[in-house]
C-alpha cells in the first residue's frame, strides 16, 4: 500500500489475520455449542432421569463459572446485591419455568418436537404484541412467514408417531412460558442495566435458589433421595455422569461463545448462524440415533425453520426502514446485547434468548 513500508503492511496483515481467525473460532465455537446443546440435553435426561436436579446442576455450574472467571479477571460481571435481585426475581422465575418445562419436554419427546414448538414462538409473540401491547398488525410478509411456521408445525403434529398427551402438555407449557419471557420479561432485565455476565450470574443464581421449591412441588426429591440411598441404576453410572457433565459444561460454553460471537459479528451474521445451527441440530439428531421424527415430519420441521428465517427477514427489514426514517431510538449498549440472545441456544444459562 502507498505510504507504508513492507514491514508496516505485513504487520497490519498479521493483525487482520489474527482477528479473522479469532472471530472464526468464536463463530465456530458458538455454532457447535448451539447445534449440540439440545441433543446433549436430550442425552442427559435419557441417562439421568432427574430433570429438576439436572437443571439445578446446570445453574450451579454456570453461576459458579461466571463468579470464578470474574475473580480470575477473565470477565467482568455486576456484583450481586439484594435490591437488584428483588427486581430481577420475576424474570428469574419465568426463566426457571421456561427451562423447567424445556427439560421435561425433552424427557418425554424428541429434539425435533422441541425445535418445532420453539419455532412457534414468533407466532405467539406477534399475537401477544398485537393483542396486549397494542402493537401494529404484522405486515403481509411477516404474516406470510407466520403462516409458514404454523403450517409446518400443524403438519408435524399430525404426523408425529411419538405423539403423547404428556409430551405435548409440556410442549404447550414451554411455549407459554418462553413467550411470556420474550414479551413481558425482557424489558425488566434491560431496565436494570446489567451487563451480559451480570445477567447470566443473576439468572442462574436466582434460578438455583428456586430449584428446591420445584423439587418438593414435583416430588422429585423423593426419587433422588431413594436413588442415593439405594445407589439405584443410572445414579452412579459413568455414562450418566458424562452426560450430566457435558450438559453443564456446554451450558457455560454457550454463554461465553454466544455473547462473544454477538460482539464479534454483525446482527445479520449472528442471526444466519442461529438458523444454520437449527439445521445442524436436525442433521446431527437424525444421524446419531433413532430419536427423531419421520421423513415427512422432518420436512414439516424444516418448513417451520424456513418460516422463522422469513420472519427474521421481515422484522429486520421493518427495523431498517424505521431506522432510516429516524423512528428507531438508539440501540442499547453493548452490555445489554446478550439480552437479545436466543433462549433456546442459551437454554442452560439462558442461553438468552
Amino acid at each position: 500500500m502507498l505510504g507504508q513500508s513492507p514491514f508496516q503492511y505485513g504487520e497490519q496483515s498479521g493483525v487482520m489475520a489474527k482477528q479473522y481467525y479469532a472471530t472464526s473460532s468464536l463463530v465456530i465455537g458458538y455454532a457447535l455449542c448451539s447445534s449440540l446443546l439440545s441433543i446433549i440435553n436430550k442425552y442427559a435426561v435419557t441417562k439421568f432421569s432427574y430433570p429438576g436436579l439436572l437443571t439445578a446442576l446446570q445453574y450451579l455450574t454456570s453461576a459458579a463459572g461466571v463468579w470464578i472467571l470474574g475473580k480470575l479477571g477473565f470477565l467482568n460481571h455486576d456484583p450481586f446485591n439484594l435490591e437488584t435481585a428483588k427486581k430481577f426475581a420475576p424474570a428469574a422465575l419465568v426463566f426457571y419455568l421456561a427451562i423447567f418445562t424445556n427439560t421435561n419436554l425433552l424427557c418425554h419427546a424428541n429434539v425435533d418436537t422441541f425445535i418445532v414448538f420453539r419455532s412457534l414462538t414468533p407466532l405467539l409473540v406477534a399475537i401477544a404484541d398485537t393483542t396486549f401491547r397494542k402493537q401494529p398488525c404484522p405486515s403481509k410478509f411477516t404474516f406470510l412467514s407466520l403462516v409458514v411456521i404454523l403450517g409446518g408445525a400443524v403438519g408435524y403434529v399430525m404426523t408425529d408417531s411419538a405423539f403423547s398427551l404428556t409430551a405435548y402438555s409440556w410442549a404447550l407449557a414451554y411455549l407459554v412460558t418462553i413467550t411470556t419471557e420474550m414479551v413481558y420479561i425482557k424489558h425488566i432485565v434491560t431496565n436494570l442495566g446489567l451487563n451480559t455476565w451480570g445477567f447470566v450470574l443473576y439468572n442462574n443464581l436466582l434460578s438455583l435458589m428456586l430449584a428446591p421449591i420445584f423439587w418438593f412441588v414435583t416430588g422429585e426429591h423423593k426419587s433422588v433421595f431413594a436413588a442415593i440411598g439405594s445407589r439405584g441404576e443410572g445414579w452412579f453410572q459413568l455414562d450418566a455422569f458424562v452426560a450430566v457433565a457435558l450438559s453443564c459444561v456446554f451450558g457455560l460454553l454457550i454463554s461465553f461463545f454466544g455473547f462473544a460471537a454477538r460482539r464479534a459479528v454483525s446482527a445479520t451474521a449472528f442471526t444466519v448462524t442461529g438458523v444454520v445451527n437449527k439445521f445442524l441440530t436436525v442433521a446431527i439428531n437424525v444421524m446419531i440415533w433413532d430419536k427423531h421424527a419421520t421423513a415427512f415430519g422432518l420436512v414439516c420441521l424444516l418448513f417451520t425453520i424456513v418460516g422463522g428465517v422469513l420472519y427474521q427477514q421481515s422484522v429486520t427489514r421493518k427495523g431498517n426502514t424505521a431506522a432510516q426514517r429516524g423512528l428507531v431510538p438508539e440501540q442499547p449498549k453493548e452490555g445489554n446485547a446478550g439480552l437479545e440472545f436466543d433462549e433456546e441456544k442459551q437454554s442452560l444459562v439462558s442461553s438468552t434468548k
